[in-house]
């Protein structure tokens, strides 16, 4: 995401259960079993207005534990009528979860648009095996300018 359109424009988004992005991994990978499908779908009322804006490049940016840590391309925005009748907004994300550099968010409600200028850049591929910070070591080292 090192480019930022001027047609684009990002989600912010609690990631509400998780702790840690390898608790967002293990649930995303449970899902792809038992469902066979690599790509994963966050269910929410309320629709984008600017969807136009969304499919052009956007990404829906995850917030662990009151830090942005990680954030998965915008592939869709599917119809998902419940039950109960509703309309809601299916967001359809592409399988990889990219992490970001860890940027503090106070905690909200719903989604919230996030500008390409303001969201955080994309971290170097973690290698394997290397451990993954404590999300409060994360957030304060964030909270103070130094990840």
């Amino acid at each position: 995401m090192g480019e930022h359109t001027k047609n684009t424009i990002h989600l912010v988004k609690l990631c509400v259960g998780v702790d840690t992005l390898d608790q967002l991994e293990a649930w995303r990978a449970q899902r792809r079993r038992e469902t066979g499908v690599a790509e994963s779908r966050h269910v929410t009322r309320m629709w984008p207005k600017q969807e136009a804006a969304l499919l052009n490049g956007g990404s829906l940016y995850w917030v662990i534990k009151g830090v942005i840590q990680a954030r998965q391309e915008v592939l869709r925005l599917d119809e998902v009528v419940g039950g109960d009748g509703i309309r809601r907004c299916g967001i359809v994300l592409a399988p990889e979860l990219i992490r970001v550099a860890p940027a503090v968010r106070r905690p909200f409600q719903g989604w919230r648009y996030l500008k390409p200028e303001d969201a955080p850049p994309d971290l170097p591929k973690q290698r394997v095996g290397d451990p993954e910070m404590p999300p409060e070591l994360v957030a304060k080292l964030a909270e103070i300018g130094i990840l």
